[in-house]
C-alpha cells in the first residue's frame, strides 16, 4: 500500500499572491525578506515562494486582544532594525555573516 500524505498538500503562494493573503502591497513584502523582518519564504527554482502556515504563523506574531495586550510578539515594519535578531528561521544567515 502506498504511503498516504495526512490532509491536503502546503499551498505555496507567489509574492503577489501572499501579500495580498496578508493585506501588504508586494514590494512591502520583498522589504520585509531583504530586511528579514518578514514572514519565512523559500527558493525553488529561482522563486520566491510561501507556505500558507508561514504566512499565516507570522501574522499571528501580531495578535492582541486589546491596546493594553502585549501579546506574544511584534510584527514589525519592513524596515532596518539595529540590534534585531531575524524572525525564526532565518537566523542562520545572521550567523553565517558574523563568522565571515
Amino acid at each position: 500500500m502506498p504511503d498516504q500524505i495526512a490532509g491536503p498538500p502546503p499551498r505555496f503562494l507567489r509574492t503577489p499572491e501572499a501579500a495580498r493573503y496578508l493585506g501588504l502591497s508586494g514590494r512591502t513584502l520583498e522589504k520585509h525578506r531583504t530586511y528579514g523582518t518578514g514572514p519565512l519564504y523559500r527558493k525553488i527554482g529561482g522563486r520566491v515562494v510561501y507556505a500558507l502556515d508561514d504566512l499565516k504563523a507570522w501574522a499571528d506574531r501580531g495578535t492582541k486582544t486589546s491596546t493594553a495586550d502585549p501579546g506574544q510578539g511584534t510584527v514589525l515594519p519592513a524596515k532596518r532594525h539595529p540590534g534585531l535578531i531575524p524572525y525564526a528561521g532565518q537566523e542562520r544567515r545572521a550567523s553565517r555573516a558574523g563568522r565571515a
